[in-house]
């Protein structure tokens, strides 16, 4: 390689860190960027269990410093409140709910901070993602593949990368098998947050209070409505649609006679529609913005293992690329609390098929 320059994502924590120091370790001119991208008020929130806060910055400065690397902090406050906020809140107000990690991901990292790697002269960006990329010779195709640390995996979340930001992206992390591995790379180092707690919530709503956040973001009041049972029978009253999401059985607020959950949320009639357990299943879904990452888009049914959400397991699935570019996926069994909004991922063995929107189900 004529150009050794990589961009790092520093976001503070050890994962970052230690991808920066591999980076180093490869012969690669390394500069660490931190991206400011929420300003509202995270310093105290959730125990420090999120990401993007001033001292996580000043962490990642000192990385850097620590590894002789440039390190910049780039603003990009107002692209995340339109790429991502407000994208996760037009979904709730429309009965979906989003998954804003994976927004970032694709509308900031992989855009704006690729953007800025051309303009720094850098060939690769890196990231702290459990993930990796091969290249496939033989179909001259580069590969998106899970970690190695199967626990760890974040494949799920990345799975809209092109192929040109394959061959231009680097996860160090992905051949490491544990987590300890990594930290005990950082002791070695000396670096501030080699035994940092690892970021657990959105940036945005560390609390997980996402009604709140929703209301205080908006200005809005999201009326109170009905919950109904699959047979239209009046159960009582909800506090307004965006404070429940599918599958929901706790904080309903409601005296049954049988544990009841959310099936499914009408926005026309504002009603939360309630079912049992086992009306939460179903075998099939439709998926749109699919993105074919390991193969061109079949013409034939392809029988593949799906995942609908993050912390889900894979299932034995048929996609089918309907005339639209739509995918239908139907499920070799029934799988519980299919949620408009979420992603769908489809796998081959280690490799990630593909994957796109859930819009119905």
């Amino acid at each position: 390689m004529d150009n050794k320059r990589a961009l790092i994502a520093m976001s503070g924590g050890v994962d970052s860190s230690v991808s920066a120091a591999l980076m180093k370790q490869q012969g690669y001119e390394c500069i660490g960027v931190n991206m400011k991208l929420y300003s509202g008020n995270i310093e105290d929130s959730a125990g420090g269990k999120t990401c993007c806060s001033l001292e996580d910055a000043e962490d990642a400065r000192s990385v850097c410093h620590s590894l002789g690397m440039k390190f910049y902090v780039f603003n990009f406050t107002d692209d995340f409140s339109k790429e991502v906020i407000d994208r996760f809140v037009c979904a709730y107000e429309h009965g979906a709910t989003p998954n804003p990690c994976i927004d970032c991901n694709k509308y900031m990292k992989f855009s704006k901070l690729y953007d800025r790697a051309k303009v720094l002269g850098c060939d690769t960006i890196v990231t702290g993602h459990y993930a990796r990329i091969t290249y496939d010779s033989e179909k001259n195709r580069w590969l998106l593949r899970k970690a190695k640390n199967i626990a760890k995996d974040q494949s799920y979340v990345l799975y809209f990368l092109s192929q040109e930001q394959l061959a231009h992206t680097q996860f160090p992390l992905g051949e490491f098998e544990s987590k300890e591995q990594v930290r005990s790379f950082a002791d070695q180092f000396d670096f501030i947050n080699a035994r940092k707690h690892d970021s657990q919530d959105i940036c945005f709503v560390p609390d997980g209070k996402y009604a709140q956040f929703l209301t205080e973001y908006t200005g809005k009041d999201y009326p109170e409505g009905q919950f109904v049972d699959t047979q239209g029978n009046v159960l009582g009253q909800h506090k307004g649609m965006i404070r429940y999401t599918i599958g929901q059985r706790r904080g309903l607020g409601l005296a049954l006679p049988e544990s009841m959950y959310v099936k499914y949320k009408d926005m026309e009639k504002n009603q939360v529609v309630l079912s049992t357990n086992a009306e939460l299943y179903s075998d099939h879904l439709i998926a749109d913005n699919f993105v074919w990452s390991a193969i061109d888009a079949p013409t034939e049914p392809l029988p593949t293992k799906a995942k609908v959400r993050y912390q889900a397991k894979e299932a034995d699935a048929t996609a089918t690329v309907l005339p639209d570019g739509r995918v239908h996926i139907h499920f070799a069994e029934p799988q519980r609390a299919l949620t408009i909004g979420q992603a769908v991922v489809l796998y081959d063995d280690d490799i990630v098929v593909g994957g796109g929107v859930i819009r119905e189900v």
